[in-house]
């Protein structure tokens, strides 16, 4: 709308409102959809104005009317965020990282929670949390179909976008991609690491999807002392796969490195949930344990 886009919310936001005012008169003729929609719009206004109470209220009826939204999600989220109530920001962002794994600003906000909680709550932080909801599989973004297959063609006939960054690569590109990944493995297995690095990103071009070659390239990067870069790696990696170990373990090494030892203790912590008995987490805890006091 108009208004919002001139930076004019409180006008929005009244609009918004005669809008869902006109849709619950017609009853039945209004969808859940567009009444999730006008609901999650006028939270948007609300949220700019800094009216965080209001914005919870209307993101909140929006995902009765269509769960697991990820506007209304992402909104309240950073609603709770501006009201201190992390506890409740982190459900909202973890339950959108579920939803669609490849939303920046989820991650970015499970990261932030996870820092302000652990300094508020202390190691204890997880058992405080109120329950993350399951999301259904019908529920989730699901990964675009190979280009040239009939579903792609046929959504482009229908002019649907399609996510370049999550298109599925051919089982030609695959193939290419998993020998340039051997590859670097023979380069790390030589200590040519800077090799390896340019193996994996050549295959990383080929196949995005493949968590592996980013914790594989975020080993090089440990051992180059590019810790930033191990990072970045790592936490690809856990876009791709929420449970993966080494991504874990090798982003908390370059945290550790870097000095945000919160930042190294949360990730230990996330990986021994997933393997209690992983004996270098363990072992790294102690240390940052050490030099955390």
């Amino acid at each position: 709308m108009s208004s919002f886009r001139s930076g004019q919310y409180a006008q929005a936001a009244t609009l918004y409102g005669r809008s869902l005012w006109s849709c619950w008169k017609r009853a039945g003729d209004a969808s859940a959809e567009e009444k999730s929609v006008l609901y999650s719009n006028r939270a948007a206004c609300y949220l700019k104005d800094g009216n965080c109470s209001l914005c919870i209220k209307d993101c909140s009826v929006a995902l009765d009317l269509v769960p697991f939204g990820i506007k209304p999600l992402l909104r309240r989220a950073a609603a709770y965020e501006a009201l201190e109530r992390y506890q409740l920001a982190y459900v909202d962002y973890k339950t959108l990282v579920q939803v669609d794994c490849t939303i920046q600003a989820g991650h970015d906000g499970v990261n932030r929670m996870t820092k302000a909680l652990l300094e508020k709550d202390g190691l204890q932080w997880r058992q405080k949390l109120p329950p993350i909801p399951a999301v259904p599989v019908s529920a989730q973004k699901r990964w675009e179909p190979p280009l040239g297959s009939n579903e792609a063609i046929a959504r482009s006939n229908s002019n649907e976008p399609v996510c370049v960054t999550k298109q599925v690569p051919s089982a030609a590109a695959t193939e290419q991609a998993n020998k340039l990944k051997v590859e670097g493995n023979e380069f790390v297995k030589k200590g040519n690491y800077k090799k390896a690095i340019e193996k994996y990103t050549e295959s990383l071009k080929l196949h995005k999807l493949e968590s592996t070659t980013y914790t594989n390239r975020a080993l090089c990067y440990l051992n180059l002392k590019q810790y930033k870069e191990a990072i970045q790696d790592c936490s690809e990696a856990l876009k791709l796969d929420a449970k993966n170990v080494k991504a874990f373990y090798r982003r908390a090494q370059a945290y550790k490195e870097l000095k945000d030892y919160k930042s190294s203790v949360a990730d230990i912590n996330t990986l021994l949930k997933i393997e209690p008995k992983n004996n270098a987490a363990q072992k790294l805890r102690q240390e940052l344990s050490k030099l955390s006091k």
